[in-house]
């Protein structure tokens, strides 16, 4: 497109040519006033001289429209994908961008905009994707979304002020949605202890409904529920680490969606201090290592006792001059020995303090679900031995007679190599292990070897007895690593996770099921003392059940992975072990109410004169282009502002009074005007 104007390039500063212009006016003024008709003469050559100095010039112009600038926001958070509305969006951008390209001068600009963990962040979003953009190019914003958008500031941006903002809801105005809200969930529980969680039902179509409660996926419980009165569910962790919490209530019909009729929350169980008692025999240099140790744990309460003073020694000493108490025999083992989580037997051996009797007890406690810990010295081979007690039937090994102190290097065997007790004990030492020179030899009834010694004979050998556990370590000469005698060894770390795993500790389990879900995805670890391929049965939110074949990696640990596309609680089975994973909503805030809605983005809308339009009631709008001074919406259409910008691609100037024309004209009104003055 050709434009042409007509433009004054003075030859001469412009306050020079005003000064000459204020002569020619005040002459002219003179001239009248002194009725000098002649004098009038004088001007025309004058005023041409002015015309030359102002050097008025005929402009050309080669202009090329440059288009303006719609924005087109897509909104791709979580609850876009509820119900229909997938396919309703899909068909409102397919129609919008055959609009917008329709001939209209517009550069559209797409922008996505993702869900977040605090919500859907549309503003700041929009505000990076116009950093580049020049803002009086921008013609409109046209946002389609469900509305559930959660930045939109106070101060709103020039954007939105200076430009429409239209809304467009793929939905109904009329929508409702039923859903559980989860108000009040402890992160942390004591396991046994009585809990509580709240629970409310929000739906606008009213009406009482069935919750079913779930932990662990086992039911715990069924409920009505109300809409708008929230009530307390009662649990009990039954475990320590993490238990599934999941509450559900049946789907409406015409609801949006039922991906939130279902809540899912994590609750860690932890102990509360937990309670060891050691019974130690002769002293010896190792004597403080498992007192060391459980003192150093905050959560571990610890009773003591060191046998000094045996029945048989009376050397008539009196009684108020000893330092000693006596043993609390029947408290401890009768009493309230059901109060301890974990016995140690530190280099013990009968001595008259105990009746069998009391052996008889600690055995009923191990197998009722107590844990038992046998550190055994030199008197675990002789007659004295607690293996010859009704110990015997849950000690796993039985002593052959032999104590061999030749010095050897504990060495793990292959299957502690898979065992959470001595799993990468060799990796994460980093170096040899230091000798240790005495062990009781065995002969194993039962339980797994993990630790092996002289001869290959078992160190450490652990066992599941009914609902209870035992461990023996068949030397006491742990101690040796703990003073770092012969470049030492992982001491600390051995005894703690033998400890741990007596006391059930989850993440110390041989056979274990573990999904963790990542970004769409969820691995799965099957920890186990076999390496075994094994498939695993996925229970999707939505019921339907998937296959997930987990094979070893390098370390031995069967893994493998699986893509997660609904929201919700996942189940994974191997017929042994089950697990539980969550792809938990990216923002708890968009999820809990699913009905498309413009009320957070009504600011934006007002601000600029746009308008919000649920697609399912009223259509599509039409898009027209409006000047900046007109409406920017009405019943049925939305405007995008024409800015009319425009880039110059070619000019060309010519003067309109060029120098020899201009000499002539001069020449000729002179003489002109000096024949008309000889003539007055």
């Amino acid at each position: 497109m050709t434009v042409a104007d007509v433009l004054l390039r003075p030859l001469v500063p412009d306050a020079l040519l005003l000064a000459l212009a204020a002569i020619a006016a005040t002459a002219l003024l003179l001239a009248l006033l002194g009725r000098l008709p002649a004098a009038g003469w004088r001007l025309p050559p004058l005023l041409l001289l002015l015309g030359v100095l102002a050097n008025p010039t005929l402009l050309r112009e080669e202009q090329e429209p440059v288009p303006d600038v719609a924005v087109l926001v897509e909104d791709t958070s979580a609850s876009m994908s509820a119900g229909e509305r997938p396919e309703a969006t899909a068909a409102v951008l397919e129609s919008l961008a055959a609009d917008l390209d329709g001939g209209r001068n517009l550069e559209v600009v797409t922008v996505e905009v993702p869900g977040g963990s605090a919500g859907t962040d549309l503003v700041s979003t929009i505000d990076r994707a116009l950093v580049d953009v020049d803002r009086r190019r921008l013609a409109g914003t046209v946002i389609v979304s469900d509305g559930q958008v959660h930045d939109v500031p106070a101060t709103l941006p020039a954007w939105a002020r200076e430009r429409p903002v239209h809304l467009l809801l793929p939905g109904r105005e009329d929508e409702t949605d039923r859903r559980l809200v989860l108000e009040a969930m402890p992160s942390y529980a004591m396991v046994g202890e009585p809990q509580r969680f709240r629970l409310r039902l929000a739906d606008e179509a009213g009406g009482a409904a069935s919750v079913t409660i779930r932990q662990n996926g086992q039911p715990l419980a069924r409920v009505q529920v109300t809409p708008d009165r929230p009530i307390d569910v009662p649990f009990t962790l039954e475990r320590a680490g993490e238990t599934v919490i999941e509450a559900e209530v049946a789907g409406r019909e015409g609801e949006v969606s039922e991906i939130n009729n279902r809540t899912v929350a994590f609750v860690t169980g932890v102990r509360d201090r937990l309670r060891v008692l050691l019974v130690s025999g002769e002293p010896y240099p190792g004597l403080r290592v498992w007192r060391n140790l459980l003192k150093a744990d905050p959560a571990v309460d610890l009773v003591h006792f060191t046998i000094l003073r045996p029945p048989e020694k009376q050397d008539g000493t009196p009684v108020r001059e000893l330092a000693l108490i006596a043993f609390p025999v029947r408290e401890l083992f009768e009493l309230k020995l059901g109060e301890f989580d974990l016995i140690i037997f530190d280099r013990y051996t009968r001595r008259g303090l105990l009746p069998l009797a009391y052996f008889d007890n600690v055995a009923t406690y191990v197998e009722n679900g107590g844990a038992l810990l046998v550190a055994a010295g030199p008197g675990f081979a002789t007659p004295l031995s607690i293996a010859r007690t009704p110990l015997e039937r849950v000690i796993p090994a039985y002593p052959s007679g032999e104590t061999p102190e030749d010095g050897y290097r504990p060495q793990v065997t292959e299957l502690g190599d898979r065992h959470p007790v001595t799993e990468g004990l060799v990796r994460d030492w980093g170096g040899p292990w230091g000798p240790w020179y005495r062990m009781v030899g065995v002969e194993t009834t039962a339980g797994q070897v993990v630790l092996q010694g002289l001869d290959e004979r078992p160190l450490l050998v652990l066992d599941r007895v009914g609902d209870g556990r035992v461990a023996a370590l068949l030397s006491d000469n742990a101690w040796l690593w703990a003073r770092g005698y012969d470049e030492g060894g992982p001491q600390a770390t051995l005894l703690r996770r033998l400890v741990h795993w007596l006391m059930q500790e989850p993440e110390l389990e041989e056979e274990r099921l573990v999904a963790r879900p990542g970004d769409g995805r969820i691995e799965v670890e099957r920890r186990s003392l076999s390496t075994e391929p094994r498939e695993v049965t996925v229970t999707t939110p939505s019921g339907a059940e998937l296959g997930l074949s987990l094979t070893a990696d390098e370390d031995g640990v069967l893994r493998g992975a699986i893509a997660a596309e609904e929201q919700g609680l996942y189940r994974f089975d191997d017929g042994d072990e089950s697990a539980f994973a969550s792809l938990r909503p990216l923002a708890a805030e968009e999820m809990a109410d699913l009905r498309a809605t413009a009320a957070a983005l009504a600011p934006l809308i007002e601000a600029g004169g746009g308008a919000s339009t649920f697609t399912e009631d009223a259509g599509m709008p039409e898009v027209r282009r409006v000047g900046e001074d007109r409406a920017r919406s009405g019943r049925g259409w939305i405007g995008l502002v024409e800015n009319g910008r425009y880039r110059v691609i070619g000019s060309a100037e010519t003067p309109l009074l060029p120098l020899w024309l201009a000499l002539s004209l001069l020449i000729a009104s002179q003489i002109f005007a000096w024949w008309r003055e000889g003539r007055s």
